[in-house]
């Protein structure tokens, strides 16, 4: 008979993801262990691997969870009514908001992937696409020549995301400008150059 799921198995999941992506922020990849996860996330060793056989699996959930919320929150932000530069705006500021709290998350995207198998990786980098292609559409918005002599679309579209991925690095709360400030700077930067790009 099958095992039926406790009633707080997505709370306990979201746990130990999130307990997880701390400890591989803080000791990497190899050096993090099952055991150190389950002591953050206050269960069991044995109950962790009830939820994630391996660091593997744990690794390619906190990246999938991450990225699959992250375009969720980009399509629910996104107002394919408004003028592209709106929209644009609209988009950096939701993927700057989403970065607010998932430094963890994002150091495992960074440093993590490369141990994980082909069809995960494969599977991440689907959802990867899919947002850079929203970015990447409303920006032919602005510059529709941005391809017509040369292919120009990606590589502005991932300058932008080179500014959005990174902010993690210097970025502090209570610093000089917030989170919106920020993203305006960025956006602006891109809807200014943008202009001067052919």
């Amino acid at each position: 008979m099958a095992r039926t799921r406790a009633v707080d198995f997505e709370e306990k999941q979201r746990g130990i993801l999130t307990s997880a992506a701390a400890v591989f922020a803080e000791m990497g990849m190899d050096k993090a262990s099952m055991s150190q996860i389950a002591s953050r996330s206050n269960v069991s060793k044995a109950l962790l691997y009830h939820y994630y056989p391996s660091k593997d699996a744990l690794i390619f959930d906190i990246v999938r969870t991450h990225l699959a919320k992250l375009e969720a929150d980009i399509r629910a932000a996104d107002r394919p009514d408004e003028p592209a530069d709106v929209r644009l705006r609209l988009l950096v500021r939701q993927v700057l908001d989403n970065y607010r709290d998932a430094d963890n998350q994002h150091k495992v995207q960074l440093n993590g992937v490369n141990t994980l198998a082909p069809e995960q990786i494969a599977e991440l980098q689907a959802i990867e696409r899919r947002i850079v292609r929203m970015f990447s559409t409303v920006i032919r918005e602005i510059n529709p020549d941005l391809d017509k002599d040369r292919p120009l679309l990606m590589p502005v579209t991932m300058s932008l995301f080179g500014m959005m991925n990174w902010v993690y690095m210097w970025f502090r709360p209570n610093g000089p400008i917030s989170r919106e400030d920020y993203a305006d700077i960025a956006t602006t930067l891109i809807l200014e150059g943008v202009k001067a790009v052919s």
